[in-house]
C-alpha cells in the first residue's frame, strides 16, 4: 500500500511554498519521520518528515516548484526493498527536455503536453466561491487582492469580508509602468565567471517587505549614545552565579529588550500601527530580536517580554537563536511582532539606520561598543560607548516621541538597577 507525502499546514495566513530541496531520491529507503523535503515559505524553512517507513516511490514536485497546502509531493511504497514505480509524468517530462531541446523541465511539459493534445501546463487553481465572487464585484476587488483560506488558495467569502474589513480597496487606475529595463548582458569573458542562483522564498520575501516598508513609511531615524560601563560592570560583577542559577549567560539582549519594554509603556505610539485610518495601540510588547542565519534574515519574537524578567528573556533569546540558526523555527515564532531589536553590532557596524519591520513603527539598532573619550564631571575619560539608532514610522510617532523613547531606553541602560526596580 501507497502512502502520499503531503504538503503540512504552513501557519496563519501562509498558503503557498516552495520546493527548496529533495533529501532523498526515488528508489531510496527511507525510515518514518526522516525528513524528507524542505519547503521555504515566506516566513520559515520547514522539513518535512516521512509519514510512513518504505521506499520513496515518486516525486510528484521537483524542486523550485510552488506547492499549496494539502498538495501532494511524492509517496511511499511499502517495505525498505521494494521496487521504485515507473518514472511518473514529471520524471518523463523531465528526462525528455534534454531529447526536446527544452530550456526547463515546464518547457518541456508543454511540450509533451502538446504532442499529446493535451495543452499547455498550467498552475490548478480554484476560483472563488459563488459568494465570495459577488462580494468581490460589489466591492470592486480583484481576487488578486485576496488571500484565500480555501482548498488550494480558494478565496471564501469570509476571506472577503475580512479583506474589507482590513480596508483593502481596489487600487487607483494609475497609467502603465514602463517595464522593467532588462539587465545589461555581460561580456563573454564576464559570463563564465558569473553564476545565476533563484533567490529563495525567504529571501524574496525580505526583499519585498524591505521596500514596501519604504515605499509605505515615512521612515524616519533619530539616534543617540548609550554609555555602556554600568551594564558591563553589573554582567561582570553577576555573570557566574546568573549562569549557574538560571543555566543561560547574561548577555546585552536582556538588558535591551527590558530598557524597550519600560520606554515602550512610556511612548506607546512607537508600540501601535496604523490600520487604514485607525491607529491601533498594543497594551503588550512582543519584542522581535533579528537574527542573520545562512538564507537571510528572521525576527523571531520574544512574546509578552515586558512580563518577562531579564533571566526569561535570555532564556527565549537563547531558544529562538538556535532554532533560527538549525533552521527549526515556527511560525507562531516569528509572528505577531510590535517591535524589533537588531543587532548590528555583533558584525562590527558602528553606526546604521534600520528599516521598519513592517507594520511595526519602531525598531531599534543596536551597534558595536568602542571605548572613547568623554567627558564626565568635567574631566576626560575613557568610556566603552554605543551608537543607538531609532527608525520610526513619522505618520504615527512624533519627533519629541522618537527622542524621548530613544532617552528612556538610554537612561535604563546607563542605571541598569532601574529595570530591575521597575522604574
Amino acid at each position: 500500500m501507497a502512502t502520499e507525502i503531503r504538503v503540512p499546514t504552513l501557519g496563519e495566513s501562509v498558503s503557498e511554498a516552495t520546493i527548496g530541496k529533495w533529501f532523498k531520491k526515488v528508489g531510496d529507503a527511507i525510515a518514518v519521520d526522516e525528513p524528507l523535503v524542505e519547503l521555504e515559505t515566506d516566513k520559515v524553512t520547514i522539513e518535512v518528515p516521512a509519514p510512513a517507513a518504505g521506499t520513496l516511490s515518486e516525486i510528484a514536485a521537483p524542486e523550485g516548484e510552488n506547492v499549496g497546502v494539502g498538495a501532494i509531493l511524492g509517496t511511499i511504497a511499502e517495505g525498505a526493498g521494494a521496487a521504485a514505480k515507473p518514472a511518473t509524468k514529471l520524471e518523463a517530462v523531465a528526462q525528455a527536455a534534454g531529447a526536446a531541446g527544452a530550456a526547463t523541465v515546464r518547457e518541456a511539459a508543454e511540450k509533451t503536453a502538446s504532442i499529446a493534445g493535451e495543452g499547455p501546463v498550467e498552475e490548478r487553481k480554484m476560483p472563488p466561491a459563488p459568494s465570495a465572487a459577488k462580494l468581490l464585484a460589489e466591492a470592486n476587488l480583484s481576487v488578486d487582492q485576496v488571500a484565500g483560506s480555501g482548498k488550494r488558495g480558494q478565496v471564501l467569502k469570509g476571506d472577503v469580508l475580512d479583506a474589507v474589513a482590513r480596508g483593502i480597496t481596489a487600487p487607483a487606475a494609475t497609467p502603465a509602468a514602463a517595464p522593467a529595463a532588462a539587465r545589461a548582458p555581460s561580456s563573454g569573458a564576464d559570463e563564465v565567471r558569473e553564476e545565476r542562483v533563484r533567490m529563495t522564498k525567504l529571501r524574496q520575501t525580505i526583499a519585498r517587505r524591505l521596500k514596501d516598508a519604504q515605499s509605505t513609511a515615512a521612515m524616519l531615524t533619530t539616534f543617540n549614545e548609550v554609555d555602556m560601563k554600568a551594564v558591563m560592570d553589573l554582567r561582570a560583577k553577576y555573570k557566574d552565579v546568573f549562569e549557574k542559577k538560571h543555566g543561560v549567560k547574561l548577555g546585552f539582549m536582556g538588558f535591551f529588550t527590558k530598557a524597550v519594554t519600560h520606554a515602550l509603556k512610556e511612548i506607546p505610539a512607537v508600540n501601535a500601527e496604523i490600520d487604514g485610518t485607525d491607529i491601533i495601540y498594543k497594551n503588550y510588547a512582543h519584542i522581535g530580536v533579528a537574527v542573520g542565519t545562512e538564507k537571510g534574515l528572521v525576527v523571531p519574537v520574544v512574546r509578552d517580554a515586558d512580563q518577562m524578567s531579564i533571566a526569561e528573556i535570555e532564556k527565549e533569546i537563547g531558544r529562538l537563536g538556535v532554532a533560527a540558526r538549525d533552521g527549526k523555527l515556527s511560525v507562531a515564532d516569528m509572528q505577531g511582532g510590535t517591535f524589533t531589536i537588531s543587532n548590528g553590532g555583533v558584525y562590527g557596524s558602528l553606526m546604521s539606520t534600520p528599516i521598519l519591520n513592517a507594520p511595526q513603527s519602531g525598531i531599534l539598532g543596536m551597534h558595536k561598543i568602542q571605548e572613547r573619550p568623554m567627558v564626565v564631571g568635567g574631566q576626560i575619560v575613557i568610556r566603552p560607548m554605543m551608537y543607538l539608532a531609532l527608525s520610526y514610522d513619522h505618520r504615527i510617532v512624533d519627533g519629541k516621541e522618537a527622542v524621548t523613547f530613544l532617552v528612556r531606553v538610554k537612561e535604563s541602560l546607563e542605571d541598569p538597577e532601574r529595570l530591575v526596580l521597575d522604574l
